[in-house]
């Protein structure tokens, strides 16, 4: 007796498909960030999210979810740092996943390989201190390109509470009051 496993292939390769082309790949970040626990099971939008994601030392690094915005946000936040970037710089910024170099950094980090930005990157952090507070330029731009931008935040469990409140202030004193935390779903093994 002969079976024909025509129809069975067939059927593997659609599901393969179908789920190869609705799949949502996970941004590539330049630290790894273990999130604390919550109940709250509220989904984060997929479009216009400005994601702000903070490592256990207080490094800020932000993305953007469109090309479109990281160009016209890197142009308006260099032009009020007074830098310049050529078309080439602006196309390769726009195709990153995640950055947070400070703006005077910003030329040499764009002129680096990927591999090389991706090594320099988990060490660098855009600056949110009092002297020098380039998140904030960051964010205003950001929101000044993309008014439908929903903030999200995504913070390490060990990150000390001052850098966050820190993030926090600065979105304060931008007037952005709303803004998700991205955490995990809490277990009930974790309730015990």
């Amino acid at each position: 007796m002969f079976i024909d496993m025509t129809a069975m292939s067939d059927v593997t390769v659609l599901l393969l498909t179908f789920f190869m082309l609705t799949a949502n790949f996970v941004k590539k970040e330049p630290v790894q960030v273990v999130t604390p626990a919550s109940v709250s099971e509220i989904k984060i939008p997929e479009t216009n999210i400005l994601s702000i994601l903070v490592d256990p030392t207080g490094k800020i690094f932000m993305s953007l979810d469109k090309q479109a915005d990281m160009a016209a946000t890197l142009e308006a936040v260099g032009q009020e740092y007074g830098v310049t970037f050529t078309p080439e710089e602006i196309k390769k910024f726009s195709l990153l996943q995640t950055f947070g170099a400070p703006m005077n950094q910003m030329k040499s980090f764009l002129g680096l390989s990927t591999e090389q930005q991706d090594k320099l990157l988990k060490d660098m952090g855009i600056p949110c201190d009092s002297t020098d507070n380039q998140f904030k330029a960051w964010i205003r731009n950001a929101r000044a390109t993309n008014r439908d931008l929903r903030i999200a935040i995504k913070a390490d469990q060990n990150t000390p509470y001052s850098v966050i409140k820190n993030v926090m202030t600065s979105l304060q004193d931008l007037r952005e009051n709303r803004y998700n935390l991205i955490t995990s779903l809490k277990t009930t093994s974790d309730e015990q």
